[in-house]
């Protein structure tokens, strides 16, 4: 049955927590066959399962981890019910922990193998129930604790730790696993990734398998300085090497132990190993710290104001400043509020893109139009607008069930906007703020209006924020708006805001943030006003302007505040915007962002370029037919517009300046502007695809998240591929390269008990079809391992299959 909540921070007393090492490979040397179900022993071989648990705890584990890393419905694929497999796993675990002395279980929550909309095709709310029914069965069952782990997409982890949360009364032990460049594969940072997980309240924090553990020294710096809860770490025993045909690791229990122990010292709290590590490892680890206490380190002090988006964080700072874009918000706005009503998502996603290339670091969308279903609507404008850019959104309604439903499916960690001085408000949006991990606007009004004073507004704030710390926020998680009243209403309205952002600074301790151009209402020549009055807010402590930042003056303004400050301390983001600057082009300036003509288009293929750039499927096609229909040959087109674009977009993912939902993004653009062409193109020409490439994850994995953004990126390059799925035994992946003729066959495995099916299918191919190429990638491969495996290339990314298709077919 279900176990009341421990404290995981006091339960050692203030030593560092020791967890298990690897299961899978430990069920390996005990005869797991590749492709084998490692759940399934929790029914077929209690016995081994058992033992395994028993090792750990002998060796002087505090926690073992239950044997059920894929045991979610989206997962799992076992003949035996899925309950059964969960319940299982946790009474062994529990089995072994009280022979132990009453030791812990932890409920292992691992990914679902699916990459979650809008860069796959997997709905959050189903990889919420797949991990929903997982915690429910594995807290009924006796777990103490629920460990989410190996999660590579904030998205996800955010399900998966919402799933523990609503289902089970368990703490929350959340680690990720980082790619080489130190983020995950959607491209999230470590500081992303904690201001995210700190916003929903887990408990611990960190970091498993991805590599060893001497590579995790920098990253849990890094937590450290992101965050104050607990830190954990779970490296591999090194990276996998063949030997004598066996998948060995290669760094040994004693080496381990030491580099953990670097780790402890860097601020860990709770270490163990995952894949290759075994229990001489874990008795190596204990063996050298012993009853160690938790390194005092340096720590974030938890009053930092930092939102996300699923890849970027962004501080709201007191000693800096940034712009948020205010353009999706339809009052005054009737283009926009037509688009909405129309139902015209790609006018809204012009208008975020446009801002963000502008220098936006958040957007404010609110989609408040009468007749609107406002839920619904939100929830989708929101989401699409974050298909195509990383920028974190504040979500601004008024709405209790719209806002909710919005932060529940919002990738990341939110500004909500607002809250204000009315019980009803802070009532209603307080504890959804709590739940859903945001940082949120306090607009300082109440049941008797706008105060005419700075006193009435500070006070108003302070009130808020006492009712927020009822519900566990603090003043880092709010952003406090003083409000912008118009000057031609109130003569002194200007130093009222100024004197309140001052104090609201000075006694609370909280960021600000203010609607400038409200200033200005009434008045002529209102960007004048504007611009002198952003300048003046800044200077009094203003830490969040909400702007148009298409207004250069606006800008101008901002960037002039920050050079003359020294925050833009080499005025580097001065040059980089005004280098081109004349007396000519002093005036105000609007920058739209209405389509571009059709004429425009026509002539210049920027505007495809661009629209691919920025993964706007529709903007795309449309001036790819506008190319066609201004004369524009279609190879043209493609070679001018389609190619040159993923090629930008293609380096920069390479590089580590666009990440993997842009660059999937841009690919679809990509698609929807090459079927446009497709269909101009004489027949010769439009079947003149290079090819083919058969794809397949390996026998007995079924993971195909790589597998699909390859075969994506591929056919959007102009190859055809052959897609077989998931789990393909080794005779089907020969049998539809022979019938296709391939010359290339691109093979993935995450699973460190498949790579056995992948060596076999290397080896099968290479016997059957003389000449056919075999490329490998995945999690758990190297170069090295690839080549010792027999593979002819070894893809790293999904743009190196690319590159090496390139080679291998011809530009």
């Amino acid at each position: 049955m279900a176990k009341d909540r421990i404290d995981i921070a006091s339960w050692t007393g203030g030593r560092v927590l020791f967890l298990d090492g690897g299961m899978g490979t430990q069920l390996q040397a005990k005869g797991l066959q590749p492709g084998e179900v490692p759940e399934l022993w929790n029914l077929s071989r209690p016995g081994d399962v058992r033992a395994v648990h028993e090792a750990y705890f002998e060796a002087g584990a505090d926690v073992v981890y239950t044997n059920t890393f894929g045991a979610n419905s989206a997962k799992y694929h076992g003949d035996a019910p899925l309950a059964d497999v969960i319940a299982a796993g946790v009474g062994l675990a529990r089995e072994a922990a009280e022979a132990g002395g009453g030791r812990l279980v932890a409920l292992d929550v691992g990914p679902t193998g699916r990459l979650l909309k809008p860069s796959g095709d997997f709905e959050f709310d189903a990889a919420y129930d797949a991990f929903a029914e997982q915690v429910r069965i594995g807290a009924e069952a006796g777990a103490d604790i629920v460990v989410v782990e190996t999660m590579s997409d904030a998205y996800e982890l955010k399900a998966a730790v919402l799933a523990a949360k609503e289902n089970s009364s368990l703490p929350i032990l959340a680690t990720v696993a980082l790619g080489d460049d130190g983020k995950l594969l959607t491209g999230a940072s470590v500081e992303c990734v904690a201001a995210l997980l700190e916003g929903l309240r887990v408990d611990a924090v960190g970091l498993n398998c991805g590599f060893g553990p001497d590579r995790m020294l920098q990253y849990v710096r890094r937590f450290a300085a992101a965050t104050a809860l607990p830190i954990a770490v779970k490296p591999n025993a090194g990276l996998p090497k063949v030997v004598e045909g066996r998948t060995v690791f290669t760094v040994g229990p004693e080496e381990f132990a030491r580099d953990i122990a670097a780790l402890a010292e860097a601020g860990a709290a709770i270490v163990g190993g995952c894949c290759g590590t075994t229990p001489a490892h874990i008795a190596a680890v204990r063996g050298l710290l012993g009853d160690a206490t938790v390194a005092a380190v340096p720590r974030d002090s938890g009053e930092r104001t930092v939102v996300t988006s699923g890849s970027r964080a962004v501080e709201i700072s007191l000693s800096d400043t940034v712009v948020i874009g205010e353009r999706i918000n339809p009052t005054g706005k009737k283009k926009l509020k037509a688009a909405l009503t129309e139902g015209d998502v790609a006018y809204v996603l012009r208008e975020a893109v446009s801002q963000a290339d502008a220098g936006a670091h958040i957007l404010d969308v609110n989609v408040g139009v009468p007749g609107l279903d406002e839920p619904a609507v939100l929830d989708s404008t929101i989401q699409a607008v974050q298909s195509v850019t990383d920028l974190p959104l504040q979500i601004d309604t008024s709405d209790p069930k719209a806002l909710e439903r919005a932060l529940r499916h919002y990738n990341g960690k939110a500004l909500v906007n607002s809250v204000n001085g009315k019980a009803e408000s802070m009532s209603a949006v307080l504890p959804l703020v709590a739940k859903y991990g945001g940082a949120v606007v306090a607009l300082t009004l109440d049941e008797a209006g706008i105060p005419p004073t700075a006193d009435g507004r500070v006070a108003i704030a302070r009130r808020i924020l006492a009712r927020g710390a009822e519900y566990g926020l603090r003043p880092s998680d709010f952003v406090v708006d003083v409000l912008c009243l118009a000057v031609s209403a109130e003569a002194q309205s200007a130093n009222v805001i100024l004197e309140a952002l001052r104090r609201v600074r000075s006694e609370l301790g909280c960021r600000t943030c203010l609607g400038v151009s409200n200033i200005s209402f009434g008045l002529p020549a209102r960007p004048l006003l504007n611009a002198a009055f952003y300048t003046m807010a800044l200077g009094n402590g203003l830490s969040a302007g909400i702007v148009n930042p298409l207004a250069s003056d606006m800008m101008a303004a901002y960037r002039a505040y920050r050079a003359l400050t020294a925050k833009d301390a080499t005025c580097c983001e001065w040059i980089e915007n005004f280098r081109e600057w004349t007396p000519a082009s002093a005036s105000v300036v609007r920058v739209s962002a209405a389509k571009p003509s059709d004429a425009e288009k026509a002539g210049s293929q920027d505007g495809l370029s661009s629209a691919i750039r920025h993964g706007l499927k529709s903007d795309a096609a449309e001036a790819a037919r506008a190319a066609l229909a201004g004369g524009a040959a279609p190879l043209d087109v493609i070679g001018g517009g389609i190619v040159p674009a993923l090629e930008t977009v293609g380096k920069g993912f390479e590089s580590g300046t666009v990440f993997l939902p842009q660059l999937l993004m841009a690919a679809e653009a990509a698609g929807a502007a090459f079927e446009v062409v497709r269909a101009a193109l004489p027949t010769r020409d439009a079947g003149n695809v290079r090819g083919p490439i058969v794809m397949a994850t390996v026998k007995g994995d079924i993971h195909d998240i790589g597998k699909n953004i390859c075969r994506a990126l591929l056919e959007n390059y102009g190859f055809k591929v052959i897609d077989l799925g998931r789990d393909v035994p080794p005779e089907k992946v020969v049998e539809a390269a022979r019938r296709e003729k391939a010359r290339l066959v691109g093979l993935s495995a995450l699973m460190t008990t498949t790579v056995g099916f992948m060596e076999e299918t290397v080896k099968l191919v290479h016997a059957e079809l003389p000449g056919c190429m075999v490329t490998v990638g995945g999690a758990v491969l190297t170069a090295d391992y690839a080549e010792k495996m027999g593979a002819d290339h070894y893809s790293k990314d999904a743009m190196g299959l690319v590159r090496y298709a390139e080679k291998l077919f011809g530009s």
